[in-house]
């Protein structure tokens, strides 16, 4: 692979990273439990207010990482134009979470969480809570 392209300036940057964050669904999440084992794992998000708000149940491996460890490491694009976040997560139940948050991800991804059920693999009582990583 040859670099032929200029480096873009901080603000040129920026610029790029907030259009991706507006644009795109999918965002890598890396956790670790106490003991270290890593997890990985692709959740829909949206970026609002500042911050990255993602759902997944709280019983669910990256749920506990994030609840207990309470940050997390945040990916997405190809490695040619990666964009890493690194930040502190606050869990919301799901009665907690602010309306305008749920909104802008159930307008980005025609999903709201507050409204799933659990399904045959997630029984009755672990549902969605909400992460904001800043």
């Amino acid at each position: 692979m040859k670099i032929t392209d200029p480096p873009r300036s901080a603000e040129r940057r920026k610029d790029d990273v907030l259009s991706r964050l507006a644009r795109e669904t999918d965002i890598w999440v890396a956790t670790a439990d106490d003991a270290g084992l890593p997890c990985l794992v692709s959740l829909w998000f949206v970026w609002h207010r500042e911050a990255v708000w993602l759902s997944t149940r709280i019983t669910s491996p990256t749920g506990r990482n994030l609840r207990d460890g309470g940050r997390a490491r945040l990916a997405l694009g190809d490695t040619l134009d990666v964009v890493l976040l690194d930040g502190e997560v606050t869990v919301f139940a799901p009665a907690d979470v602010p309306e305008a948050a749920a909104g802008a991800l159930r307008a980005k991804t025609g999903w709201d969480p507050r409204g799933d059920s659990p399904s045959a693999d997630c029984p009755a009582g672990q549902p969605y809570h909400w992460l904001q990583s800043q």
